[in-house]
């Protein structure tokens, strides 16, 4: 029997939901329930139970639940990203079916449709398809074109560059700066210049384009951040070198994209790093979410923010580092730490002849606090191999330790079996919240078990 053509699509886009829904809510456990059928109701809808762990959500005659696991419960970033899912796949599902928005809308079919997923988030307008509002997405094709920069290089080196996207239609810094006719817009047709991505790096300079898409300009971003009229403080941290990055779009709506050296797309928003593409796909960072869950475990501010901070860092380095903040040194470090490399422990006074040790090195530092200490020297320490260890006021315990494993039974989670760091923050998570950053960019807090990544 042949299925009605509306019922046949249904079920492909019931099944992009799904596929959506593991992607990006991995965390979350999934399951679904067949629902009594409503005549002529297609329409997507998300309810948000009053159990902040739950997200429903209603299509096509099928509830899918999402439970979060571990400790903490869906944020609003991931509510709106749910949402943006829907919205996205719900326009094309009546665009499929209605011929003059395919006339109409053909770009809603182009590119990655994880791409889109991350232009609904930041700008809904695109998808309410039935709007006279509605207009193409322009953040999916400025994403199409940094994965076509992406896959190329120039002169044999890797290719970084990016935009400024305007929530305005003018510069807020040159208002009288309008665009001549000609200007291009930022689309992937602009790829087919040998000489373009040389314009703008990405980390320095940046392409500059009005809401509208087209090019207004080609900017130093830590100088047009700098002069904005305003200068709120960001609320959310990001890595170091991305700072005037997020600082250019705490208002009006600005978006900047970029593709950095890593050949990692990135993507801020409301002054903070919004979206990631590493490891071939997308990743929503909710980084305010979880530094505000971390920061509750360290007990610390400054210590936590600190920490934070550093790993981030390092995290865009591609430098592998491990932070351990210790509840009670005086009852675990012992267990956890050699007393060789503990710097709460007077080194041994050697004799003139004796040559010195990296343990004389490391008791420079002595009586330390990470709190205090610059920002570089602590990347330093924490690129050493080992852990750097702390207790909850900042005091510097050890530095590059080689932390002492549980036995074998006591090994959870299927015992050794991704990596010496991995195995050293399980184990030491025990005694306090632990930050793992690993040389692919991806930090883990721990504490007891796996709470979080980014």
């Amino acid at each position: 029997m042949t299925l009605p053509p509306d019922i046949a699509v249904g079920a492909l886009y019931d099944s992009l939901l799904e596929t959506a829904l593991r992607q990006f809510f991995d965390r979350a456990s999934l399951d679904s329930a067949a629902m009594p059928p409503v005549s002529g109701d297609t329409s997507f809808a998300l309810d948000v139970p009053p159990d902040p762990s739950t997200m429903s959500i209603r299509w096509f005659g099928t509830r899918y639940t999402l439970r979060a696991r571990g400790r903490w419960p869906f944020t609003p970033h991931e509510t709106r990203l749910a949402r943006a899912i829907g919205g996205v796949l719900a326009a094309r599902y009546n665009a499929v079916l209605n011929p003059r928005i395919v006339a109409e809308r053909g770009d809603l079919f182009r590119g990655a449709i994880e791409d889109r997923y991350v232009g609904a988030f930041l700008d809904p307008q695109g998808y309410t398809i039935e709007a006279r509002e509605a207009r193409a997405d322009r953040i999916a094709s400025i994403i199409e074109l940094l994965r076509v920069a992406a896959l190329s290089s120039y002169e044999s080196r890797p290719i970084s560059t990016g935009v400024l996207l305007l929530g305005t239609p003018t510069d807020p810094g040159r208002p009288g700066l309008t665009p001549p006719a000609s200007a291009p817009a930022y689309t992937e047709s602009l790829a087919s210049i040998k000489s373009f991505f040389r314009l703008a790096d990405g980390m320095r300079t940046v392409f500059l384009a009005n809401s509208d898409g087209q090019l207004l300009d080609i900017i130093d971003i830590e100088r047009w951040a700098g002069q904005l009229p305003e200068q709120p403080m960001l609320h959310v941290a990001c890595a170091s070198a991305y700072d005037p990055h997020a600082r250019a779009t705490l208002q009006h709506g600005h978006i900047c994209a970029i593709l950095s050296p890593s050949r990692e797309i990135k993507v801020f928003a409301e002054g903070a790093e919004v979206f990631a593409f590493r490891g071939a796909a997308w990743h929503l960072l909710d980084l305010k979410a979880k530094y505000e869950v971390w920061a509750a475990a360290v007990g610390n501010p400054r210590l936590a923010s600190c920490l934070f901070q550093s790993a981030l860092n390092l995290a865009d380095a591609r430098e592998g580092a491990l932070f351990v903040v210790l509840r009670d040194p005086a009852a675990d470090l012992g267990t956890l730490v050699a007393p060789a490399d503990r710097l709460d422990v007077p080194a041994p006074s050697a004799a003139p002849s004796s040559r010195v040790s990296r343990r004389d090195l490391l008791h420079l530092l002595e009586g330390r606090s990470v709190i205090d200490m610059d920002a570089s020297v602590l990347a330093a320490l924490a690129s050493l191999d080992g852990a750097t260890v702390v207790d909850t006021k900042g005091r510097l315990l050890a530095a590059g330790a080689i932390l002492r494993q549980p036995s074998a039974d006591e090994v959870q989670h299927g015992g050794v079996i991704e990596g010496a760091r991995t195995t050293a923050a399980l184990s030491s998570s025990r005694f306090g919240p632990v930050l793992k950053v690993s040389e692919d960019g991806v930090i883990t807090f721990l504490d007891q078990d796996r709470v979080w990544e980014i």
